[in-house]
Formats: C-alpha cells, structure tokens, sequence
C-alpha cells in the first residue's frame, strides 16, 4: 500500500486517555504486556485484531496499545456514540462508530478502510461481541476485519487478551462496583500478547469464500496468542462470572497444528 500521503495523527485528548487508561487499569490489576508491534507498522496503516471477553476490554487495549506505542482508532458499537459525554469524546479521538443491526453497518467499514488508507491503525474485534464460549476461547469471526485488510491491503496483526474478565462483570454496570472492589483487592494479572502478522497469503480475495477463509486465520492466529496467556486454564477459566450467558452457536473449529 502506498502510505506517502499518510496523514492523521493520534489528537492530544486520545493520547492522554491513553495514559489515564494506563493508570486506570494500575489501579485494579497488574498488567503484563508481552510481543510487539513492528516499528514500521506502529503507526500504520495497520489491522490489529484482538479477543473480546469483558466490558473492560477497551480500557485494556488502550492502555497495552501505549505500552508498543500505538494509538489505535477503535471500531466501536454505536452505542457508545450516542451517550453522553463519552459520545463526543469518541467522535474527537477518531474512533470508528458500528451500528450493528441496521443497514449503516456496511458504512463502518468503509469509514475504517478510508481511516487505513490515511495511515491509520484500526483496532477491532473479529467476533462481533463480546464471546459467550463456554471456555472463553474465541468464537467464529465475522468477516468485517478479513474485508477491511482486503479493502485496504494492510497487514493484520492478533491481539490476545486474558484476566479483564476478573475486573468487570459481564452484566455491568450491574455488579460493576463489586467487581473493581475484589480486583483492587486481589489484583488479578491482566495479559495481552501482540503476536505476529496474520499470513494471509494464497486467499485471493476474489474468490468466493475468500473472506471467511481469512477470518478463520486470523482468529486461529488470535487462539494460538491466547494459549500461552492462560496455560493453567486450557479448558474453562478460573473465574466464572455468573451473570455471562454461554452460546456454542458459533464455536470456531481451530485449525489444527501445521
């Protein structure tokens, strides 16, 4: 991709929410950041692809983001756009606004390739949501994050994540002011591993089923970061929060070792 007339730059108030997520997350956990992000691609163009297994997830990558210097623009449910405060303060940082369910949807991606093009970094979350796997492994991927690095022809890179789930419930803000509580307290390890550019190579994306075939990498590329993270806990998590649902309609079958 041809980054000559790469223009946008972080703005001061999503560099210094950076630092204060930084801190926010010091306050409740320990937060251990290992991988990196090639220099050449830190401030991009560049696709980073990460698991999404709590409400505290944003906070999270925000602040390990900092640690590899990257200010990414998140892909963010619409939601968050719409409430107050937050709302402006997502619009000014450049984050990327996901209408999920209407028609609009479609113009998140092309807003996030155009933000690429401009030589972005774009954060986003493969599944959709935050996964109901019964063992929090990742879930089967849309295909919004494979057609993105199509469009715009920028390397994606997996972000794994493990222990936000112990900081805030999945049902929050119920149960919210318990959960940052214990964590003070008991102060959890927080783990995120950058890992190596997803190898998209031999998917034409011109061919029919191209993008599910890249998304089905990329999110085993997430599951192959994620294992080194939680080697005591293989099968199902330690800490089970009782209000997260559990769905196996999307469970991904990851591919099996080379």
């Amino acid at each position: 991709m041809d980054t000559a007339h790469a223009t946008w730059q972080p703005p001061a108030i999503w560099r210094t929410a950076q630092v204060l997520a930084r801190g926010v997350v010091a306050a409740v956990a320990r937060l251990e950041v290992t991988g990196e992000v090639p220099e050449e691609l830190r401030r991009g163009p560049l696709v980073l692809a990460a698991n999404h297994i709590s409400p505290f997830d944003p906070v999270v990558l925000t602040a390990a983001c900092r640690e590899r210097g990257v200010a990414p623009r998140i892909m963010a449910t619409g939601g968050l756009f719409r409430a107050p405060v937050v709302g402006a303060l997502m619009r000014r940082a450049g984050h990327i606004r996901v209408d999920r369910g209407t028609a609009a949807v479609g113009r998140a991606l092309d807003d996030a390739a155009a933000a690429v093009a401009a030589g972005s970094v774009i954060l986003v979350y493969p599944e959709g949501r935050i996964g109901l796997d019964p063992g929090m492994w990742p879930e089967r991927g849309k295909t919004g994050a494979a057609r993105l690095a199509f469009a715009c022809g920028a390397p994606v890179v997996p972000v794994a994540q493990w222990g936000s789930h112990e900081v805030v419930p999945y049902r929050t803000p119920r149960g919210l002011l318990r959960g940052l509580a214990r964590a003070v307290v008991r102060r959890p390890v927080i783990r995120v591993h950058f890992g190596e550019p997803v190898d998209l190579t031999g998917v034409d994306p011109g061919t029919p089923g191209a993008a599910r075939r890249a998304t089905d990498r990329i999110v085993d590329a997430i599951t192959d970061a994620l294992v080194p993270l939680r080697p005591d806990e293989p099968d199902r998590p330690r800490h089970v929060d009782p209000g997260r649902p559990t769905d196996t309609s999307r469970s991904h079958r990851r591919r099996p070792p080379a």
